[in-house]
């Protein structure tokens, strides 16, 4: 099941992300400090997510509870990067990604653990 998400519903998603299950109240306390949002604009972002089955509403006090692990939303946004920006092709979006700035011996130690893992 691939869910669509906007920039602003994964604010919402990283807060549980970051913190586990939280009220929605309190993912409005965060947001409003991170990225200044009132609280209804909050709301209304959890409950468009609620709606695309990404957060689960459990009572009492709207506590949330992520339903799509982040990993699984990094996946589906890298293959989209890759198929939009890059012809489908993984290989000129890691050149792409090495050729942008100088890479530590420890960065590319672990690039190289990567690689060798996929072979």
């Amino acid at each position: 099941m691939e869910v669509k998400l906007f920039d602003s519903e994964l604010k919402v998603m990283d807060v549980l992300w970051r913190e586990g299950d939280a009220t929605a109240k309190h993912i409005s306390d965060v947001l409003k400090e991170e990225v200044g949002w009132n609280m209804n604009t909050t709301y209304t972002l959890i409950k468009r997510c609620i709606k695309k089955g990404a957060i689960e509403r459990r009572e009492p006090n709207f506590m949330c509870h992520a339903l799509i692990p982040k990993e699984t939303v990094q996946e589906a946004e890298t293959n989209e990067l890759i198929n939009k920006i890059y012809d489908g092709s993984a290989d000129k979006l890691f050149a792409a990604l090495l050729g942008r700035k100088k890479l530590t011996a420890e960065q590319i130690d672990k690039l190289r653990q990567i690689v060798g893992e996929l072979e």
